[in-house]
């Protein structure tokens, strides 16, 4: 009962003090379209949420990025968006957000079968990590949406990471569910839904979903999340089952709410 006043009291704070200013959110609304087709309600619990989540996190420029209001909102924006009716208790394992001009370089080592190690440099437009920090490329937050080549959103892809690590496991394309039975279930949608994916990609056919998420069903879940968010008519129209798993989960339903494209 008393952590629940502690919150209440620290969140009404919070609400004061990172107000957002209404040319900021409209700025934002304008850049980003799957938010601002939002209902009025779900935007202003959106404005809410993201001002609980900038006074919970810290932001750091790297690469020599000049960090402003605007580019901490837009991340916060796009990270509420899943948790809109979640809450942002998924989110609190980590505090730190290192926002980057462009992609990063991360040195990588695999070891073959043969035991011999290769080093590599992989470019990363994101990546979370247990714990945090989680890095962001500026360039990619800014290019959110829908693609020709399938619906891109780098920060739902890297906060869904985050979701996936929720419960303890290591990252499988599940966040924590109710029960066995409710994960089981999850992970046969996810499963069937990669398997198709990939078996576009083979065949060369155009998808709303990205095909780095037949990397594994640890990032396809990442991937049908950006394309629930940003291009929902598309995927529903392209997967109903995984669709819906992803409404029931998130307790959405944005292609009823927004226009078709």
């Amino acid at each position: 009962m008393i952590g629940g006043w502690w919150r209440r009291r620290r969140d009404a704070r919070a609400l004061r003090e990172r107000a957002i200013p209404d040319p900021l959110w409209d700025e934002m609304l304008a850049r980003y379209p799957f938010i601002a087709g939002r209902s009025e309600a779900e935007r202003q619990q959106l404005r809410r949420l993201s001002s609980l989540f900038l006074d919970r996190k810290e932001f750091h420029a790297a690469g020599g990025l000049q960090l402003d209001d605007g580019m901490a909102l837009a991340v916060a924006a796009q990270a509420c968006l899943p948790v809109l009716h979640l809450g942002l208790d998924a989110y609190d394992g980590f505090v730190g957000i290192v926002l980057h001009p462009d992609e990063v370089l991360a040195p990588r080592s695999v070891t073959d079968e043969h035991g011999i190690v290769h080093e590599y440099e992989e470019p990363l437009a994101g990546e979370a990590m247990e714990g945090g920090p989680l890095m962001l490329s500026w360039r990619d937050v800014a290019d959110a949406g829908p693609r020709p080549d399938g619906a891109y959103n780098v920060v739902i892809h890297e906060f869904m990471h985050v979701l996936d690590m929720a419960d303890g496991r290591e990252p499988d394309g599940a966040p924590p569910l109710p029960d066995a039975a409710a994960r089981r279930h999850w992970l046969r949608v996810m499963e069937a839904g990669h398997d198709r994916l990939c078996r576009a990609v083979d065949a060369g056919r155009v998808t709303v979903l990205d095909p780095y998420g037949c990397e594994g069903v640890d990032e396809f879940f990442p991937v049908a999340s950006e394309a629930f968010f940003v291009d929902p008519h598309g995927l529903r129209d392209e997967a109903p089952a995984l669709y819906e798993l992803l409404a029931n989960y998130f307790r959405q339903d944005p292609a009823r709410d927004l226009p078709p494209p």
